[in-house]
């Protein structure tokens, strides 16, 4: 790990002390005792004012009082000075300069420092505080819940729409058809790159401004390929319109943790996870219908641009921010313009980008821990094979029920419905599991075990596999009644989403301070599955059949089950050996 690497792992260790009993650095222990919870690589400096507090006996304000009698507050504070510390900007080495200070002007001697500059850094008052979005009501997060779940929903229907387009699209554009797939494929590129954008985006400026820019910028775009008058428009505003509706899919998760604490995260992103895979899976019909109907293969476009200025209008005029730092910055400049007093603010308001730390942070270290950490290495690939799968059916569903079956376009997307179910199935069954887990978690101390989220992906990859086989020997033949594979999408729809949500939760619960890098060389791999997969489908499927193209799928499906097996017994041995994954010291043995 860089030197970077080694400030964020201190924080975060700083920050969570019950993640890590037996290893509270010497100047968390200080912290808990002055309530300034200063950890980070400028520690030295914090903690070397609040030493000075101490022997100047400086009072504390009753709120540092109360403070101390609310864990809660106390964690929440060490928590945004972790994010603070981990948020791309934060460290300005390649800034330093060698170069004198000018003059401060107008003949004016520079004035003196901060007296305790720690004692002008905002909070939270309180565990109950109103403004902190974990303490808003609840009518209020299940509204903001609904209309960010809506607005992932058009981002995600979006990338598969064009799929019922593509015949139509070849035609207008006298090319292949596996050339006009390329719509497809470029918005899924889009995916794969948008959050290297976004995610960095949102820690600096907090969730609400990129949320309601990329939903503008998306309806431009979707506004361009209806009205493209040659393909590589079509194709290039595809693209880009991937890049702005990748924004949701990397931050609507976060804000979802921003606001709900760890009883209810679990059903929130659960929720999430339903509107990411099933929103490609209700495009094909309704695309479908559009592109046999007079309006023609362009109104594809208009209706999810017109589904997009919708969301921009939901978030614009009712979405809050929710992200805490970012919160206080508010805090703070609403305190600034009433009490004229300009040294108050909020640590965010600290930070400056640093392009050298912008790279290392979203390029370079995902890169390292995909190539580096085994666990995210072999998830990455299991996790992008089920992807690649997803919109890869794109094709392979119209092969059977349109092609085989004789179904028209709108209604050989409905059985597509039978994947939507077998999420659902997959979604109830995770959240009927959580109060076990949650069992499980209180009885060690509210330390979390990565491996207790495998079991459930196990399951997944066995009924992911078993529906790849049963779609494949019964849709090669039409004497086979359309109900039969349609069937099949219970398991492959419940083993989708059990991989994926289960691998997205183990990945964050092991690699927790450096999961955010962790899931962005996911996320990178996988979209460039998505993309990939459907380039290749037809020409699988015709030059093997249905029934052995899917066997060859199911096969590998097969073999990628035991990553998760492996890993459910030999992952914390894994874990011990990692650079970036933190473990829990081994308990002393007991002398004889």
């Amino acid at each position: 790990m860089d030197i970077v690497d080694r400030d964020l792992e201190k924080a975060e260790r700083g920050a969570s002390p019950k993640r890590f009993p037996g290893q509270v650095s010497e100047e968390h222990e200080h912290v808990q005792r002055t309530t300034t919870s200063s950890t980070s690589s400028s520690g030295s400096t914090t903690s070397s004012r609040s030493v000075i507090r101490e022997e100047i006996g400086m009072s504390r304000m009753n709120t540092q009082r109360d403070l101390e009698r609310h864990p809660t507050e106390l964690s929440r504070i060490q928590t945004q000075r972790s994010q603070h510390m981990g948020t791309v900007g934060r460290s300005l080495t390649s800034r330093e300069s060698k170069k004198p200070l000018p003059k401060f002007g107008g003949g004016k001697p520079y004035p003196p420092d901060l007296p305790a500059q720690e004692e002008y850094v905002v909070e939270f008052d309180g565990p109950d505080d109103p403004s902190h979005p974990q303490n808003w009501p609840l009518k209020k997060k299940i509204a903001i819940a609904v209309m960010l779940g809506y607005t992932t929903l058009v981002s995600a229907f979006t990338s598969s729409i064009f799929s019922a387009a593509t015949e139509a699209v070849a035609e207008y554009f006298a090319v292949s058809t596996e050339v006009g797939i390329l719509g497809l494929s470029f918005y899924v590129l889009g995916f794969a790159t948008g959050p290297l954008i976004w995610a960095p985006l949102s820690e600096l400026k907090g969730r609400r401004f990129p949320l309601v820019f990329s939903m503008f910028g998306f309806s431009i775009f979707q506004v361009a390929v209806a009205t493209g008058k040659d393909l590589q428009t079509v194709l290039l505003c595809r693209f880009f319109g991937g890049v702005f509706a990748s924004c949701p899919l990397a931050v609507v998760a976060a804000v979802f943790s921003d606001m709900f604490d760890n009883e209810t995260r679990g059903l929130a992103v659960t929720v999430f996870s339903m509107t990411v895979f099933a929103g490609p899976l209700m495009a094909p019909f309704i695309g479908g219908f559009i592109v046999d109907s007079y309006l023609g293969w362009r109104w594809t476009e208009y209706l999810v641009a017109i589904m997009g200025f919708f969301a921009f209008g939901l978030d614009l005029i009712f979405l809050e921010e929710t992200y805490p730092p970012v919160v206080l910055v508010d805090k703070a400049s609403e305190l600034r313009r009433r009490t004229k007093n300009w040294g108050i603010h909020a640590k965010q308001e600290e930070i400056e980008v640093d392009f050298r730390e912008l790279v290392s942070k979203n390029f370079s270290r995902p890169l390292r821990i995909l190539v580096s950490e085994p666990i995210v290495l072999f998830l990455s690939i299991y996790m992008a094979f089920i992807y690649g799968l997803l919109y890869l059916f794109l094709t392979a569903y119209p092969i059977v029920f349109q092609q085989i079956h004789g179904f028209s376009g709108g209604v050989g997307g409905l059985p597509y419905f039978g994947m939507i179910i077998g999420m659902l199935i997959a979604g109830v069954t995770i959240v009927i599991g959580q109060p076990s887990y949650a069992r499980k978690l209180a009885a060690n101390n509210n330390v979390p075990i990565p491996e207790w989220r495998l079991p459930p992906m196990i399951a997944g990859g066995v009924a992911f596999a078993l529906g790849l086989f049963w779609f494949g020997w019964s849709g090669y033949r039409a004497d086979v009644h359309w109900i039969v594979p349609t069937l099949s999408g219970l398991f492959t729809g419940y083993g989708l989403l059990a991989i994926f949500l289960q691998a997205l939760n183990y990945i964050v619960d092991a690699y927790l301070m450096f999961a955010a890098s962790a899931i962005a060389a996911n996320t990178f791999l996988r979209s460039l599955a998505g993309a990939v997969f459907p380039l290749f489908s037809i020409y699988m499927f015709n030059a093997l059949g249905v029934n052995w193209a899917s066997t060859l799928l199911g096969c590998v499906a097969i073999l990628l089950i035991p990553i998760p097996v492996i890993f459910l017994k030999y992952g914390a041995r894994i874990r011990e050996k990692s650079k970036f994954a933190p473990t829990l010291p081994k308990p002393p043995q007991a002398e004889e």
